[in-house]
C-alpha cells in the first residue's frame, strides 16, 4: 500500500503528484480575499469621510449662524476654520480650505447674495474633495467624490450690523 520514497519519508501513492499544489491553492484563494478585504476597507473609508463632512459642515453651519468670528479673522474665515477642525484633518491647507464654500441666500427669492445679514439662508457645502481606491481590483482607479452640504438660516446680529466677511 505505501511505498518507500527514499530521503522524503513514507508517501501514500495518491499524493506524489500533488507537490506544490497547496501553494496554488493559498495563492487562488489569496488573491480574492485580499480583493474583497481592501475593497471594505475602502469603502469604511469613504462611508467614514461622508459622515465627517457632514458633521464638519453641520458645525459650520452652527457656527456661522450666530454671526461669531474669530480673533482677527472675518467671518467666513472663521467658518472654514470651524469647518477644517472638524473635518480631523482630511482638509488641512489652502488646498483643503478652497473646497469649503460658503454662500448666502435671500430667504423671500432664494437667489444668491453676498449678504451675510441676519435672517439670510447660509449654506456651508465641501465641494471637489476626491478619494482614491487603495486597491483597485474591482473597479477602475478613478477618484471618488465625497460631497457634503448643509444649510441654515442666520441669527440676527447683536447690534444689527452683520459680522465683515
Amino acid at each position: 500500500m505505501f511505498s518507500q520514497c527514499g530521503e522524503a519519508g513514507w508517501r501514500s501513492p495518491t499524493t506524489q503528484g500533488r507537490r506544490g499544489s497547496q501553494i496554488i491553492e493559498v495563492c487562488l484563494c489569496l488573491l480574492p480575499f485580499l480583493g474583497t478585504l481592501f475593497l471594505l476597507i475602502d469603502l469604511s473609508l469613504i462611508v467614514f469621510l461622508r459622515a465627517t463632512f457632514l458633521h464638519a459642515v453641520r458645525e459650520g453651519v452652527r457656527y456661522a449662524m450666530t454671526g461669531r468670528t474669530m480673533s482677527g479673522l472675518g467671518h467666513d474665515a472663521s467658518i472654514k476654520r470651524v469647518v477644517q477642525q472638524y473635518a480631523l484633518g482630511f482638509l488641512n491647507g489652502p488646498e483643503g480650505e478652497e473646497k469649503i464654500k460658503i454662500r448666502y441666500y435671500r430667504p423671500d427669492t432664494l437667489t444668491e447674495t453676498t449678504s451675510n445679514a441676519g435672517g439670510n439662508i447660509v449654506e456651508i457645502s465641501i465641494e471637489g474633495y476626491s478619494w482614491r481606491p487603495l486597491v483597485p481590483l474591482f473597479r477602475s482607479s478613478a477618484a471618488i467624490v465625497i460631497p457634503a452640504r448643509s444649510t441654515g438660516i442666520m441669527e440676527p446680529s447683536p447690534y444689527g450690523i452683520p459680522p465683515a466677511r
